[in-house]
Formats: C-alpha cells, structure tokens, sequence
C-alpha cells in the first residue's frame, strides 16, 4: 500500500507538530510548512494527497491560499481541509470551496475521520 502524504500548514508549531504525531502513528506521512507565501510551489514539491490548511497563516492567510488550491487547474482536485479555531470555519470552507474542516481545539477521532474520509 502507498503511504498517504499530508500537507500541514499551520504557523503554530506545536500544534502542527501534535497533528503530525497523530497523524504518522496512523500511517500517514506528514509534512509541516508554518508559511505557505507560494502555495502552488509548496504543494508541487510536497505532493500532498491532502493538506490541512489553518486559516491563521503568515502572509496572505489560510482562506487566500485555500481559494488559491481551489481554482488553480493543478490543485483544484486536492482536498483541502480547513483547521483553525476560528468561530466561522464552517462558513468560510464554504465559501473558499475547502472539502471539509476541522475545529480547534480538535477532537482526534474527528480529525481522523475527517482526513480518512477525503484521503482514501
């Protein structure tokens, strides 16, 4: 079976660093990039299956750079999840066209399940 790649991005270190813990000892390879200025570059070297997108990010901000993923022809089909603590995230995934997202302070079995569910 080929291991499924994860793209984090989210400036908070620990928190990325919590999240790939969980997320390795359930089989993923994970990535953490705390800025994310040129998005495309980024997911074109990491190759990510999914990327976790915190909306709190340095430069133009989770949303830009989701809304980014979202209408780029390369990137378009990538599922992107927002994660952030922010009390609209449902509403802005909507509106950027994330696939999903995660509230913070995260429930592990939902973060699982979320990225299961968009990864497989």
């Amino acid at each position: 079976m080929v291991q499924k790649r994860i793209l984090i991005c989210d400036d908070d270190i620990d928190i990325g660093l919590v999240t790939k813990i969980i997320l390795e000892a359930k089989g993923y390879k994970v990535e953490i990039s705390p800025y994310c200025k040129d998005i495309i570059a980024l997911v074109s070297e990491t190759k990510p299956d999914l990327v976790l997108m915190d909306l709190r990010i340095p430069e133009v901000g989770g949303e830009e750079y989701t809304r980014i993923l979202k209408t780029t022809d390369l990137t378009k089909d990538l599922p992107v999840i927002l994660f952030s603590a922010n009390n609209d995230v449902q509403k802005i995934a909507e509106r950027v066209g994330a696939n999903d997202y995660i509230a913070k302070p995260f429930d592990i079995d939902r973060l699982v399940k979320v990225i299961e569910t968009h990864i497989n």
